[in-house]
């Protein structure tokens, strides 16, 4: 009944609490939905670039067509110089400035190997990477028509044969996991567990802060300081919870991107990190007793997270440094057990080790219901 009495007073508080409200609620439902639709599209399509060229011919026009119709390419602008086409590269109106020399036909023709550049900002990775692909692909396929033409003109050479004289080694390319290299299923559903790390520890120092505002931490913990704190953590697990589970369907159910694991040691990996969480931003509040100071912590040991992950870069290659601070964020093994459930469908035995970290973090709870027993005991002997 007592349990009851406390949620019910817990649920009261959240209504009266704006900024409980909103992180609890409709705030990580609009970053879900923003974040996808920035990637609803899934590939970077009709990427800018410019062309200089200088050779004005029908195999320059052949080339530069190519290039434009490439999904991932449009040819936008046409310069006469390569000073004003790398000024429009500079300032970002394009991503790259393709350059044909003089004398492109020529070289063909006599059989000398040509040279066309391409200048990109490789700065931006993705972009970067995009465009490179996208200008060799449309390149060799080119290169291909052209040399299969040149070798039917010499008599009676069958177009396939042709072709393979052109193109004596082809390869392919089998994705293993995201066969059509959506970005969104790759970015957004790492995205989303860094940011409700940041939504379920910045909100577990809130509700801690409320109390401390509404009668003073001392007050609020009592005589039985552990009781307070898990009976104060408990409606929070629930609701968090809640928003894990909707994100998982609307990721996978509703958008129906591909789930290859358990749902089982999925939904297990959500309840270790929604607890670790909580351990964490309980501990930065108990510690400070102060909420700016404890947001300040949460900022800065949760914002970083994306970038630890190892998703966009391999946590195998960052410096020692990273590799910390990766293992002390809970999303880091969360990820780890998401990934391989999606990916590669594992077993519980091979991600128990992560689970089992996860657990750990919630550790942290004893430190935290230590330290508000030493703060109840010193005013029960200050009192006496």
């Amino acid at each position: 009944m007592l349990v009851r009495d406390h949620i019910t007073q817990e649920i009261k508080i959240i209504g009266q609490q704006p900024w409980l409200k909103a992180m609890l609620f409709w705030l990580p439902l609009t970053m879900f939905f923003a974040l996808w639709w920035v990637f609803a599209s899934g590939t970077a399509r009709d990427l800018p670039i410019g062309v200089v060229d200088f050779e004005q011919s029908s195999l320059s026009r052949g080339l530069i067509r190519y290039y434009d119709v490439s999904p991932t390419l449009a040819v936008t602008q046409s310069f006469t110089s390569v000073q004003k086409g790398s000024e429009a590269l500079k300032s970002g109106n394009i991503y790259a400035l393709v350059v044909i020399p003089k004398g492109l036909n020529k070289d063909v023709l006599l059989g000398h190997p040509p040279t066309v550049t391409t200048f990109y900002n490789s700065q931006f990775i993705l972009i970067g990477k995009l465009v490179n692909a996208a200008m060799q692909q449309a390149q060799g396929t080119y290169n291909a028509q052209i040399s299969a033409v040149k070798n039917m003109s010499h008599g009676n050479v069958p177009p396939q044969q042709a072709l393979a004289q052109a193109v004596p080694i082809q390869t392919q390319i089998t994705a293993l996991f995201n066969s059509n290299s959506h970005y969104g299923q790759f970015l957004v559903s790492a995205a989303i567990p860094a940011l409700w790390q940041i939504f379920i520890v910045a909100t577990t120092v809130l509700s801690f802060a409320v109390e401390q505002r509404r009668k003073g931490v001392i007050d609020w913990l009592g005589e039985h300081p552990t009781q307070s704190i898990l009976i104060k953590l408990l409606p929070y697990t629930i609701l968090f919870l809640a928003q894990g589970l909707v994100f998982l369907w609307a990721m996978y159910g509703w958008l129906e991107w591909p789930m290859h694991g358990s749902w089982g040691i999925l939904l297990l990996g959500q309840f270790l990190m929604v607890l670790a969480c909580q351990s964490v931003g309980a501990l930065f509040f108990m510690l400070t007793q102060d909420a700016t100071r404890s947001m300040s912590f949460v900022a800065a040991f949760t914002a970083p997270a994306f970038a630890f992950m190892g998703i966009t870069f391999p946590s195998t290659d960052m410096p020692m440094l990273a590799q910390i601070w990766r293992n002390l964020l809970p999303v880091s093994h969360y990820i780890d057990v998401q990934v391989k459930q999606v990916n590669n469908g594992i077993g519980l035995d091979q991600a128990s080790g992560q689970l089992l970290v996860l657990a750990l973090f919630s550790s942290l709870l004893i430190v935290v219901i230590f330290k508000a027993r030493a703060l109840t005991n010193g005013t029960q002997r200050g009192q006496a």
